[in-house]
């Protein structure tokens, strides 16, 4: 099965994955490697724990401007 996960940097300098498909389905490592080792895990535990009936479908990510 195919994942697509966001990566985003902390405060703290770890880094953080959410797996899109997978609610509330995260991770963290200082890492790139191990990010994704933990994420893997992290999917593997989620997918046998919830038994998802039906996985979210990732569409894509976009930056918009907005005025304040």
């Amino acid at each position: 099965m195919k994942f697509t996960i966001i990566i985003e940097e902390g405060e703290d300098g770890y880094l953080l994955s959410e797996v899109v498909e997978l609610s509330g389905c995260r991770s963290q490592a200082k890492s790139y490697e191990e990010l994704i080792r933990r994420t893997r895990k992290a999917i593997l535990v989620y997918l046998e724990a919830e038994k998802p009936q039906r996985l979210t479908r990732f569409v894509g990510i976009r930056q918009i401007d907005v005025e304040a």
